[in-house]
């Protein structure tokens, strides 16, 4: 049974729960922050959000340290004023054909003895969840489904049978009133398909990186006047190695930030570690992460052609804008859909690594910061979140009134 032992303390009840949003995320709160976490913080200025971790296992900080603090009890928690968190722990390896019913049953009845605690009544219900069926937890609320990757493509990513994902996909966009996509190209998929579909693309936590040094103004850690390129986030299977490869060899320095995946550990990697001017620095702490983008003059978003990625909305691309830097990517329909005059895409490393010494030849032009970081403000995760609350019909809170974002 689910520990919600510290939830009756004065100040739980102190928030006025009535309009409650559901958001059953794809990733952990304590986890790499992605979508999930920012748009539910930024929801909070129109309703109270629950946001219901991913069920998690004792043994998931075995292969994922950032998770462990999620396992402290209790498992229901006040984040903010309005913003709860839930954490549904269940045995290992939740998803295993005869264990799903088992994880099913405990990650609902958490869901629904949370509601019951902070005594709200649910006006919506979004969920990424695949294999769990939540919606008729709240049967009166609005029921979305939250698209935000390719699922055929991206379960061999995730170790998951394809199949069996898509048939758990296709029942939860039956009984949702709406499909959200990250992708436009999806939610136009969808709408193909006879389901209610919009797109709500990724954002940006425009301020975090807006507010710190930019490349204008940034002295940053360069051998001579060798430009940096840089890429911020997972280097894994989705990157094309060969595109960072030329980047290198027409003489720009090369900053990775964030982890590299084992699957790419081989010798090629290895050579390109060992190159002079590259350097690598592993995974940082996303507070950091505007100190890493004042160190480059442009930002690259190097992904391979394949249908994983011809479907997926790159967080990085908008929060390189907010950092004054100029962009450089392969041609992903996410890109075309910004339309950006700062953001160029290529996919042949001659014209990619072209693209790339041209921006920087730019990357210190006031004017062009600040038209950067104006562009990144139209896509901010304030402008999604508030892009949602009106699908949802839903007011701003009184509380929240004051706020600039709003």
């Amino acid at each position: 049974m689910p520990d919600f032992g510290e939830c009756m303390a004065a100040e739980w009840s102190s928030p006025d729960w009535a309009g409650l949003i559901v958001l059953c995320a794809a990733n952990n709160w304590d986890d790499v922050r992605l979508s999930d976490r920012p748009l539910a913080e930024q929801l909070t200025r129109f309703a109270p959000v629950l946001y219901v971790d991913p069920p998690l296992s004792h043994l998931a900080p075995r292969s994922n340290p950032r998770v462990r603090p999620a396992l402290r009890r209790p498992r229901l928690r006040l984040v903010a004023p309005g913003l709860a968190r839930l954490t549904p722990v269940v045995t290992p390896r939740p998803f295993r054909p005869a264990i799903t019913p088992v994880t099913r049953a405990i990650v609902r009845r958490s869901i629904g003895r949370a509601i019951e605690t902070l005594g709200a009544d649910v006006q919506a219900v979004i969920s990424t969840l695949l294999l769990i069926d939540v919606f008729d937890l709240a049967p009166a609320a609005r029921h979305v489904y939250w698209c935000q990757d390719d699922t055929a493509a991206g379960a061999g990513h995730w170790g998951m049978d394809p199949r069996r994902l898509l048939a758990g996909e296709e029942q939860v966009a039956a009984a949702a009133d709406l499909v959200l996509a990250a992708s436009p190209l999806a939610a136009e998929r969808w709408r193909t398909r006879g389901r209610p579909a919009r797109a709500l693309p990724n954002g940006c936590d425009v301020d975090r990186f807006t507010n710190a040094p930019t490349a204008a103004e940034a002295a940053p850690a360069r051998t001579g006047d060798t430009p940096v390129a840089g890429f911020v986030g997972h280097l894994n299977e989705r990157s094309d190695l060969g595109l960072l490869e030329a980047v290198v060899d027409a003489g720009t320095q090369l900053l990775l930030v964030g982890p590299i995946a084992d699957t790419l550990a081989g010798p090629r990697l290895e050579r390109l570690l060992a190159r002079p001017g590259v350097q690598a620095v592993g995974a940082q702490p996303y507070e950091d992460l505007p100190d890493w983008l004042s160190r480059m003059d442009v930002g690259l978003v190097p992904y391979r052609d394949d249908e994983f990625n011809r479907w997926s909305f790159p967080l990085k691309t908008l929060e390189y804008l907010a950092a004054g830097l100029p962009v450089v990517s392969t041609d992903l329909p996410a890109v075309r859909w910004l339309d950006c005059p700062e953001v160029t895409a290529v996919n042949d490393p001659a014209g990619f690594t072209a693209a790339v010494h041209r921006r920087a030849a730019s990357a210190r032009n006031p004017e062009l910061v600040r038209a950067r970081q104006a562009f990144a403000r139209t896509h901010s995760w304030a402008e999604r979140a508030r892009a949602l609350a009106a699908v949802l019909d839903v007011r701003p809170r009184l509380d929240s009134l004051g706020s600039s974002d709003v």
